[in-house]
């Protein structure tokens, strides 16, 4: 598996690309190729083109939540893709995977911060598949659907609003979903921004793939000045898994960054991080 990072709050050093505050990662994996997430505009297909990443050959588009900055790239992608029919250019239409709460509407202080594009007018660009439950896209990648939340330091503090039957009511995250890559060595967790828990999340992919051992763990942990108890919690817990190496990005600010490379081997990201496992 290679996971390439196509958009992230920060680039590298010498690296001539763009960041912005949101999350994008190309997968490949035995043939397959995967998009998690889509950062806020276009900027993943501007980094993609530099990086030689044809956007007209994904097989799944994976969305790991329902918020702009990970969703608002649909729109140039759909962009794309009209483009490329109406040329008769080769493009695939993708399956878009993701929790059935993902597109539905979410505000934050009476602003929306969901996506902009509905599901039924997505189906006009992907194979749609909306699943609570797991669903493997290849003999090694799963996508998690519904986090269990088992603990009692994470997810406790709601996030806006989402529609439910006509009414705005408080919204905890639940499509928040994340990617798991098993192979012989153990798990690769690959997140978006965590709102279920980084450690709800690592428990549940241990769970469904059956496995213990967690080699990295890359993504947004949503340590956004999180109290005493999550963010104990969440260090205490990552100790004891005993991961080879993580890297927190995206929505994981500077003190908790400094909190876990104390206790861990935190690794730089920024546009352009290439990982690979065999």
């Amino acid at each position: 598996m290679k996971l390439t990072v196509l958009v992230d709050n920060n680039t590298y050093i010498d690296r001539y690309f763009i960041g912005e505050p949101g999350v994008s990662y190309f997968i490949e994996d035995e043939g397959v190729n995967i998009l998690f997430d889509v950062g806020y505009s276009d900027v993943f297909i501007k980094n993609a083109h530099k990086m030689n990443v044809n956007m007209k050959n994904i097989d799944f588009v994976v969305i790991s939540h329902g918020h702009n900055d990970h969703t608002g790239g649909l729109i140039p992608l759909a962009s794309l893709y009209t483009e490329a029919k109406t040329e008769n250019i080769i493009c695939k239409k993708p399956s878009l995977i993701a929790h059935p709460l993902a597109f539905v509407m979410k505000t934050f202080e009476d602003e929306e911060i969901g996506s902009i594009f509905s599901k039924e007018r997505l189906n006009r660009y992907f194979y749609m598949k909306l699943s609570k439950d797991p669903l493997w896209l290849t003999e090694n990648i799963v996508f998690l659907g519904e986090i269990e939340r088992k603990n009692d330091f994470e997810n406790k503090v709601p996030i806006g609003k989402i529609e439910d039957q006509g009414k705005m009511v408080a919204d905890y995250v639940v499509d928040d979903s994340a990617l798991v890559y098993k192979f012989k060595e153990g798990l690769v967790i690959i997140t978006g921004c965590s709102h279920a828990g980084i450690c709800n999340i690592i428990e549940y992919a241990k769970k469904v793939c059956n496995d213990e051992r967690i080699v990295d763990v890359i993504g947004g942990f949503h340590l956004l000045n999180p109290s005493k108890e999550q963010l104990e919690g969440t260090l205490n817990y990552m100790k004891a898994i005993n991961a080879k190496k993580v890297y927190a990005c995206h929505c994981t600010d500077l003190d908790s960054k400094i909190a876990l490379a104390k206790e861990l081997n935190l690794k730089e990201v920024g546009v352009g991080l290439v990982l690979e496992y065999e």
